[in-house]
């Protein structure tokens, strides 16, 4: 059988994201006939046996220890590393976060595997090899990497570019182990005092976005985005200038450097549409841009525009969602 395909999670992802993972981990290794195995650093979540037997995963290892729980980035590389040399795989799926952007490569290296970041698919078998897809210049162009056969390839899967889905059928019960890596050795560069921490929803996860930008003129008119994103059930977004300002901390920034986002509906007030911000919410079902220059690039990428200034039409839209009891 061919090598399994590994997907690795760490405790610092979100559940949607490790199933995404896992449902990209799916399709590969049915392509190329063969299994899944999940890799878990740190402590296992709640549910992680339902979840690997909803998406088919065959088997579930589980590392942890100290540096591992704490999500040390050196002992995180040397774990998978390990991990790898005792089961060797043909692809290794990370979640794209702050932390495996750190991580993927340095294991790439390790392990003598190709790497791709960016990633939005996947696609294997026949004698081409792996074919990766992944956004490139900003998110504008998509880039189609072939992996020479017989070499393995880690890759990090952008968030929001897959749909998690579960596997047809009943899957059997994965087979769970317990590792004892070795780790002795690691020397550690740095060392994480208090892991960062968010609480309450997520704006990836939100359903309905209301976003501004430099258009409000001042962070007291981003109230106006929080009020019409209650008003709408959904969540406040900014653009990096407003957040490199100060109006708003980063947990709100949509784009490259900030949150892919995949929302129902998508509010840009006063953002003229940088490619570094478009790649955060291009993938929303329905986008509403407001900006004073008709000529603005967000309106290529609208479904509705509407040409003004947003400090006079985000009262309207208050004032409309509250007459008519929009709330969700």
């Amino acid at each position: 059988m061919t090598a399994p395909v590994i997907v690795c999670s760490t405790g610092t992802e979100a559940p949607e994201e490790a199933e995404a993972t896992l449902t990209l981990g799916r399709k590969v290794a049915a392509a190329s006939g063969t299994d899944v195995r999940w890799l878990l650093l740190g402590a296992a979540p709640d549910g992680y046996a339902d979840v690997a037997r909803r998406h088919g995963v065959a088997a579930v290892d589980i590392a942890g220890g100290d540096g591992i729980d704490e999500g040390d980035a050196d002992v995180l590389v040397a774990a998978v590393a390990r991990y790898w040399e005792r089961s060797p795989g043909q692809v290794l799926v990370f979640a794209q976060t702050f932390s495996t952007r750190d991580i993927a490569p340095r294991v790439a290296a390790r392990i003598g595997a190709a790497v791709v970041t960016n990633a939005v698919d996947v696609d294997a078998g026949g004698d081409a090899g792996l074919e990766v897809s992944a956004a490139a210049f900003g998110g504008d162009t998509r880039v189609l990497y072939a992996v020479t056969p017989g070499v393995a390839c880690v890759v990090t899967l952008q968030p929001n570019a897959i749909e998690p889905t579960a596997a047809d059928g009943t899957a059997p019960e994965p087979a769970v182990e317990k590792l004892d890596l070795d780790l002795s050795g690691v020397v550690r560069g740095v060392r994480v005092v208090e892991a960062a921490r968010s609480d309450g929803p997520r704006l990836e996860d939100a359903d309905v976005i209301v976003a501004g930008g430099r258009g409000l003129k001042s962070a007291e008119n981003y109230q106006l985005v929080v009020e019409l994103a209650a008003l709408l059930g959904g969540m406040a977004g900014a653009s990096r200038p407003i957040v490199d300002d100060g109006w708003i901390d980063s947990a709100h920034q949509v784009g490259l450097t900030g949150k892919i986002t995949r929302p129902a509906l998508y509010v840009a007030a006063g953002i003229s549409g940088a490619t570094q911000h478009v790649v955060g919410c291009t993938a929303a079902k329905t986008l509403v841009a407001i900006n004073t220059d008709a000529d603005a690039s967000i309106f290529r990428h609208a479904r509705y525009g509407i040409v003004g200034d947003c400090l006079e039409i985000l009262p309207e839209l208050i004032r409309s969602a509250r007459d008519r009891g929009v709330r969700r």
